[in-house]
């Protein structure tokens, strides 16, 4: 594959082909539970792009069961440059575009900073650096980004009805606008913000079980490898 400038680990399907999907990572970075999904992803098909978006910090992922874990993911997410964070997805989605064993297809999967970081990359992209369809779980950042340019690409909202960082009536907002521009919402009984990442501190398992079941749903129909 075309080195983008962003470090990338790819995962590739038991194929070697399919359509591309670019893994953006939750505040903890490119952390072994990413990597767990990254493989889940490609056993179902696809070509499954991991950037590491702490890059330009000198960082790559944070251990979710530390002690301090939050603290310390979220003071890394603090140093980001959110543009820069943007165009590095666009870039690793232009770059798989162009990769032959993608057929030029590209889709977004973003948890938590990685969702509203998503969302944000094809908010204004142009034609070669936009998606073709998102699924975000949770994303932080969407408070500050639904009610600027809609995102109408095919696209997948996850939240949990007991979220302690994004607000119910932030949580009602975004379902709001994102389902006015045709995107479909699932919001999981009992569970509260980052519920699908396995450390107990924040694993809900049947919302984690069920979200995932219905991605995979989502993504055979909407947007099959």
């Amino acid at each position: 594959m075309p080195e983008a400038t962003v470090p990338i680990e790819l995962v590739e399907s038991p194929e070697g082909s399919g359509a591309a999907i670019v893994l953006v990572h939750e505040i903890f970075g490119r952390s072994q539970y990413m990597r767990t999904r990254a493989r889940d992803l490609a056993a179902l098909g696809y070509t499954v792009a991991l950037p590491q978006l702490y890059w330009r910090i000198g960082a790559d992922a944070v251990d979710e069961n530390g002690d301090d874990s939050l603290e310390r993911g979220v003071a890394m997410m603090r140093q980001v440059d959110w543009q820069q964070a943007v165009d590095d997805v666009r870039l690793v989605i232009a770059s798989l575009r162009r990769e032959p064993r993608t057929g030029g297809r590209v889709a977004l999967v973003g948890f938590c900073f990685g969702g509203g970081l998503a969302y944000a990359a094809l908010q204004g992209a142009a034609d070669g650096e936009r998606a073709d369809a998102l699924v975000s779980y949770y994303g932080s950042a969407l408070p500050n980004l639904v009610d600027g340019e809609a995102v109408t690409v095919p696209s997948l909202h996850h939240f949990g009805d007991a979220d302690a960082y994004l607000t119910s009536d932030a949580v009602e907002h975004i379902c709001e606008v994102v389902q006015h521009n045709g995107a479909e919402v699932k919001l999981w009984q009992g569970a509260g913000h980052a519920f699908d990442n396995p450390a107990p501190q924040f694993h809900h398992a049947q919302a984690s079980d069920a979200a995932w079941e219905a991605t995979v749903e989502w993504l055979r129909t909407h947007y099959p490898a």
